[in-house]
């Protein structure tokens, strides 16, 4: 039996994975690995002994600039200020809503900013 699914961390922090099955497979964890394995876990209950295939997309979690601000501590006006001089990651997709980044890509530009202003002090 061959199963695709998706994982993605929700909102409080958890992994989260619904399987393409009838009715879906669903499973939470900790982690995108203790999620993905608690799935493994349920579908392999439910099979019947049959072997699984399991192909799995982990569906990254974006951040607009009202999130953008919030990971680096500013207001929005200052992230449009870095972005329009240049001084911002690229987005992942400018929409007619607004830039997107990919979350992880602003934490590290969150933390390597950080890095350059302590060693300005």
């Amino acid at each position: 039996m061959e199963v695709r699914a998706l994982v993605r961390e929700n909102a409080e922090g958890r992994w989260v994975a619904e399987a393409d099955t009838d009715p879906p497979a669903r499973a939470t964890g900790t982690s995108s690995a203790r999620c993905i394995a608690a799935l493994e876990r349920s579908l392999k209950r439910h099979s019947g002994g049959e072997a699984v295939s399991l192909t799995v997309e982990v569906v990254p979690t974006l951040a607009g600039v009202a999130e953008a601000a919030a990971i680096m501590g500013w207001d929005k006006r200052r992230v449009v200020t870095y972005i329009d001089r240049g001084h911002f990651p690229q987005p992942l997709q400018s929409l007619a809503s607004g830039r997107v980044w990919l979350r992880s890509d602003v934490e590290r530009y969150a933390k390597e900013w950080r890095a350059r202003q302590a060693r300005r002090t």
